[in-house]
């Protein structure tokens, strides 16, 4: 049983609602051509809706340094027509507010309704001019939900805590995912900033990020196995101990692979996603690694798309 799952079995069950509690992470069909295959990523985006709570689109699992402004708005227009626009989160952030603030009109003119930034990147900003990116994307977006997104080892910018409290307040965040070091602050920010959904992009301990106060998990590797990390979250809302370990333990299995896109997108070969192939360095799986994810494909996700 994963560390701290009593606890949130006993303040979540029968109380934890199944909105936004996993959140697929996807990634981004590529032909071998290197082409953004919409069509595949439709499919893809339509098995997710019939498992998971809903998607987070053109992220970092969905390469966005490598998409340009027209195939970005292509997915998040397939993401929409898909799921709806109240189960997806379009990310629209970029090293400038200029750019951000253009893609998230484009986004909200084809119906999203919740749009999320990554910090400004490549220059290292103050946090006055952190502050400044965010406000230029809600003056641009007044209506729709924003939602800021740390991830300091892909992009060298930390928000403490005590800043992320100052920021939500200053532009009116909705929420925010945290990944990599920043997911530790889940706690901090959560407890600092009532009503903001606080996501984490650590999917390991999905009880332990409730415990602390966090709406959910964003996960690249719930895109690919998404029915092991919905059935944990069902377990825990039902507060059965034994379901929720059974689970626990299949996502240490599936964890224990790795983290990179190129192991989410293999996995998806697996299940019969054809157009996975990757644009940028994505840490694609040697033979061995390969057929350790086959097989974990086949034991924890037998039904293929």
């Amino acid at each position: 049983m994963a560390p701290g799952l009593d606890p949130v079995l006993q303040v979540c069950a029968g109380s934890l609602t199944v909105a936004d509690v996993v959140l697929a992470a996807v990634p981004t069909p590529f032909t071998a051509d290197g082409d953004v295959d919409t069509r595949a990523a439709r499919r893809l985006y339509r098995f997710l809706a019939g498992v998971v709570d809903g998607l987070f689109v053109a992220g970092t699992t969905g390469e966005f340094p490598a998409l340009d402004d027209r195939e970005r708005l292509a997915l998040i227009e397939a993401g929409l027509d898909a799921v709806g626009p109240d189960r997806v989160i379009v990310h629209i952030g970029a090293p400038d507010s200029r750019r951000a603030a253009r893609l998230a009109v484009s986004a909200v003119g084809l119906g999203a309704t919740r749009i999320a930034a990554i910090t400004p990147f490549y220059l290292a900003p103050r946090r006055d001019e952190v502050t400044a990116y965010y406000d230029r994307i809600r003056q641009a977006a007044p209506t729709a939900g924003l939602y800021s997104y740390v991830f300091p080892e892909r992009t060298a910018v930390t928000v403490p805590p005590e800043q992320f409290a100052s920021l939500a307040e200053a532009v009116g965040l909705a929420g925010a995912k945290f990944s990599g070091a920043a997911a530790r602050n889940v706690a901090a920010c959560a407890a600092a900033c009532p009503g903001v959904k606080i996501f984490s992009g650590d999917d390991t301990d999905l009880a332990a990020t409730l415990r602390d106060g966090g709406a959910g998990i964003i996960s690249g590797r719930a895109s690919a196995y998404p029915e092991v990390f919905s059935a944990l979250a069902a377990a825990i809302s039902s507060g059965s101990a034994q379901e929720a370990a059974r689970y626990q333990a299949e996502v240490t299995a599936i964890a224990s692979i790795g983290a990179s896109i190129g192991r989410v997108k293999e996995a998806l070969r697996a299940r019969g996603f054809d157009s996975m192939a990757a644009r940028m360095p994505v840490g694609v799986p040697d033979e061995a690694t390969a057929a350790r994810i086959a097989e974990l494909v086949t034991s924890l996700a037998p039904a293929a798309a």
